[in-house]
């Protein structure tokens, strides 16, 4: 039987249910930003495939298309193209209500507006289905029509103010919070761990001015320092990473300089401060390791501060930029519906946000208990 104490961090932490679903589902957010567009009904780059004919449709409306014209300049990527990036569109269509074939003609109802009455246009069949007019083809114009040029599609979660696929854009929303959360976490952690073993290992005056340093930072409010920084570096996605990144670092700073005070007079750094090994070596290999815990509760407590940083970013206008959706700006584009019938644009971007966040703070405290690390705290 494997009694190695990742094992019993990893039985311990699987008995606290909340914090195992919180990491189920993390996980399946992961897995859905990863694949991105591959799942996504609109497929289109940034989800930005516009009916405005279809604005703020109910979750769960479905709609006949027409498919007017093809586009052969635009090439079909292959899976792992389209899976990070998207695919064009190959094809325009319409939105219908009805349409029938008479003789060498389609008489077409467009759809308009719940309240407006079907504009009924005409087109030539052979311009829209050449097949359809073979003289092979004679005899099932219709069949043969409706497979070439007629597809129904339902908006699961209904639809925006310009008629773009709302799942489509709460599942792109999932990659931008996400991989900001993980830049962020990833530079606070380069940059917390680094000067607070620094501080906690040295100690006096280098100690003084790093401490002096985390608290003026600390001090400061993070979403006004994140403006602050995203005024100097600009408006745009990469630039989110970094201002999340050195907005969150000082939490991490503070644990790891108390944890590595701690540390340091222990008998195995001693031992290896006798043996002649380097500073670096000793922070690195034998300090680091044993205080790997609390690093990892504070950094799953930093990524549900650095997603809420972000979204309220977006909310601010200095997050991703449009057309690339984010939780934040979805919320802002569409707050003003919530008092009127179409509250679910603003609620479901915000559900994605809340229950993002629980899951990381579940997750950190399920990690907390497991490492034990208040229990750490009261032992060293």
């Amino acid at each position: 039987m494997d009694n190695s104490p990742s094992k019993k961090v990893w039985l311990k932490f699987k008995r606290n249910k909340f914090a195992f679903g919180g990491l189920i589902f993390i996980l399946l957010l992961m897995v859905m930003g990863i694949l991105g567009y591959a799942i996504m009904p609109d497929d289109s780059p940034d989800a930005n495939l516009q009916k405005l004919q279809l604005n703020k449709k109910k979750p769960g409306s479905t709609f006949t298309f027409l498919i007017t014209s093809s586009n052969p300049k635009v090439e079909k990527v292959n899976f792992f193209e389209k899976m990070l990036f998207g695919q064009t569109p190959t094809f325009k269509s319409i939105p219908i209500t009805g349409y029938k074939i008479v003789g060498q003609n389609v008489l077409v109802q467009e759809y308009i507006g719940d309240d407006e009455k079907a504009k009924e246009t005409q087109y030539a069949l052979k311009d829209l289905c050449p097949d359809c007019v073979l003289p092979a083809k004679m005899s099932t114009p219709q069949s043969l029509f409706e497979k070439n040029n007629i597809y129904q599609r339902t908006y699961i979660l209904g639809t925006d103010i310009y008629g773009r696929d709302l799942l489509s854009r709460v599942i792109l929303g999932i990659r931008v919070s996400l991989s900001v959360g993980l830049m962020a976490v990833l530079i606070s952690l380069f940059i917390g761990v680094s000067l607070g073993a620094v501080a906690g290992y040295f100690g006096g005056r280098i100690d003084a001015t790093i401490s002096w340093f985390m608290n003026v930072v600390w001090s400061l409010p993070s979403l006004l320092l994140v403006i602050a920084i995203s005024f100097a570096l600009g408006k745009g996605f990469w630039q989110i990473f970094i201002a999340v990144g050195l907005s969150t670092w000082v939490d991490v700073a503070r644990l790891v300089r108390g944890q590595v005070m701690a540390l340091k007079e222990v008998e195995f750094v001693e031992a290896a401060r006798a043996l002649g090994f380097s500073t670096s070596k000793i922070i690195i290999k034998h300090i680091l390791p044993n205080i790997a815990g609390p690093i990892l509760v504070v950094a799953s407590s930093n990524f549900a501060s650095a997603i809420l940083l972000e979204t309220g970013l977006s909310f601010l206008g200095f997050g991703a930029q449009p057309p690339m959706p984010s939780w934040g700006s979805m919320i802002k584009e569409h707050y003003g519906y919530i008092i009127m019938d179409a509250a679910y644009l603003a609620v479901f971007p915000g559900l994605a946000i809340m229950l993002t966040v629980y899951a990381f703070n579940v997750l950190a405290i399920g990690l907390r208990d497991a490492f034990d690390v208040k229990g750490q705290n009261a032992t060293v």
